[in-house]
């Protein structure tokens, strides 16, 4: 019993410092998976705490534990919509780019570490996919914008990359225990089973589940449960059947949270905080099972093998892998340096320790100092990168807040609550004037603290807050609404997408003739838009095509279809 109570009081204490500490750390840009790492060392054996900590199945168990239940969360958060800007792009990154990645990390870590070959191979299969936890993170807390293009394919590629690291390092691994009896095509086999299992029973799985709780008459608290334990028998059924539970995990999350589904928000909460409570007891224990002592006799070796992971080989396996789709380099090179390293490989790091082969603490040992360096380096600058690219967008969201409701005799309504800007197109109209559809209805305005009868909402007002009951698969559309900015727009808008408005029907005769361009006569027939797409394939908002000193900027689409242009003029253009 006393051990028992110990146990509580050291995990509660540990949860504390690192929540505690995550309040603090953003304000100086410090990653906040860093941060959970640090707790966990200085609570170690050659930490303050001085808790001793070797179990790697319990930790390859927590891992694991903890990787399904942040990607069923990344699939709940990632808009269907995402996959048609970047899924072919984000799934050669998480096939070719991560074997391009084990190939360059394991040929230098044989060679400066006198290594043989399948050894420092299986070192870089072990660091070779980037990590869920840590990109889903990072882009979600670093308080910036990017273009749905960049964030799409990497929380993409992110999700799928698991299969093809696990199916090097298990059969790097198996090879090096027992080199007669491996075959490429038992490799080849594997990955097939891996993800084609684990597309079809995240498919089916998330289909069922959200049938599920979409019939059933729960309690409203059991519904995020229910969520979690199907996500979580989905997860275990695919690798009972030799599937990617991960990639299964991630395509029910991906299921469930683009169509309607009963308890949405709740659900989406609940499984916000258990993510959370999963990355800060996955780096916990990560930290716990690290040993500086052990690390710095590596520190040369790893800094090097880090640094060759980080600006050789995954610049070039993103180049490679990106190639066909004509990226544009300011977002390959952002991609480039997102390619953060976090759980995943430390729990690859645990199959050598369990498998009990040669030099398996120095596998472990060295993925762990290269998830420091990565979480260091990149994590550090994710956000200075994209200034640095000019990549980064002016937010442009007014959403404060949702909530869903039952209401008796139907569902998937919510209660969302919009702030309005400076620059709100909506100020000065009064609330029964703006453009929203019946099945919406505004409830309650808010102004400087307090709740307003009706009859004095009068006009809009900066600063407001406009409550509304609105159904579901309104909320895109109301975001647009209460998202819509005066034609003068706020200086950073205006800095980013230019400071005058096209129509995409325009003729570029006529911006030819206007602004004195030059272009092949050929062209001057086209629309703007057609002309734009020889260039882009797939554009998305925040998209700019350089014409002879001035830039086109995409404003706003409607599903594929580009609907406004920003002018960038020659002062305006760097």
């Amino acid at each position: 019993m006393e051990l028992s109570n110990q146990l509580i009081f050291v995990a509660g204490t540990l949860f504390l410092l690192s929540i505690l500490a995550s309040a603090f750390t953003p304000r100086l840009g410090v990653p906040l998976l860093l941060v959970f790492v640090a707790v966990g060392l200085l609570a170690g054996e050659n930490g303050p705490g001085g808790i001793h900590f070797d179990d790697y199945r319990i930790a390859n168990l927590a891992g694991t534990t903890g990787l399904a239940v942040i990607l069923f969360d990344g699939g709940l958060r990632t808009p269907l919509d995402n996959f048609r800007v970047a899924l072919r792009p984000a799934l050669a990154l998480a096939t070719v780019g991560v074997l391009v990645t084990t190939l360059i990390v394991g040929a230098f870590s044989a060679w400066i570490l006198h290594l043989s070959l399948p050894e420092g191979l299986l070192i870089g299969a072990i660091v070779g996919s980037t990590d869920a936890a840590a990109v889903f993170s990072l882009l979600h807390t670093s308080a910036m914008r990017l273009n749905q293009r960049v964030t799409a394919t990497l929380e993409i590629e992110s999700g799928t990359n698991d299969p093809m690291a696990v199916l090097l390092t298990m059969g790097l691994l198996q090879y090096l225990i027992g080199p007669h009896s491996y075959s490429a095509g038992a490799g080849v086999l594997l990955l097939v089973r891996q993800m084609g299992l684990g597309l079809a029973c995240g498919a089916g799985g998330g289909w069922l589940l959200r049938l599920l709780l979409n019939r059933l008459e729960l309690s409203e608290s059991l519904y995020p449960l229910l969520a979690l334990s199907g996500g979580m028998l989905i997860f275990g059924g695919t690798a009972l059947l030799g599937g990617s539970g991960f990639l299964a995990a991630y395509g029910a999350g991906l299921i469930l949270g683009n169509w309607p589904l009963r308890a949405m928000a709740s659900v989406k909460r609940f499984h916000d905080g258990i993510a959370w409570l999963a990355q800060i007891g996955m780096f916990l224990i990560l930290g716990l099972l690290a040993t500086p002592g052990r690390l710095i006799p590596l520190a040369g070796a790893g800094l090097l093998i880090a640094l060759v992971l980080i600006l050789l080989a995954r610049p070039l396996s993103v180049a490679l892998s990106l190639l066909p789709f004509r990226y544009p380099w300011r977002e390959q090179a952002y991609i480039s340096w997102v390619g953060l390293r976090g759980s995943v490989p430390m729990v690859l790091a645990t199959f050598p320790m369990m498998a009990g082969i040669a030099h398996a603490q120095l596998f472990f040992d060295l993925a762990f100092f290269i998830v420091l360096v990565s979480l260091i380096v990149q994590g550090w600058s994710v956000a200075g990168a994209a200034r640095l690219l000019r990549l980064q967008m002016p937010r442009s969201g007014t959403r404060v807040r949702r909530f869903d409701l039952d209401l008796p005799g139907s569902s998937g309504y919510e209660v969302v609550s919009y702030r309005l800007g400076h620059a709100s197109a909506l100020l000065g109209l009064r609330p029964k004037d703006i453009p929203i559809r019946e099945v919406s209805r505004i409830i309650s305005v808010s102004r400087e603290g307090r709740l307003l009868p009706y009859r004095e909402w009068g006009v809009l007002r900066h600063g407001d807050y406009v409550s509304l009951l609105a159904a579901q698969a309104e909320l895109a559309l109301l975001d647009e609404t209460f998202s819509a900015r005066r034609e003068s727009g706020d200086i950073d808008e205006q800095r980013y997408f230019g400071e005058f408005f096209l129509e995409p029907e325009a003729q570029v005769g006529d911006l030819v003739a206007a602004y004195g361009i030059q272009l092949p006569n050929t062209e001057h027939g086209k629309t703007l838009a057609e002309y734009l797409a020889t260039y882009l394939q797939r554009p998305v908002v925040g998209d700019r095509l350089r014409l002879d000193g001035v830039e086109l900027t995409v404003r706003r689409m409607e599903g594929e279809r580009i609907v406004e242009l920003g002018l960038r003029l020659p002062h305006e253009v760097h």
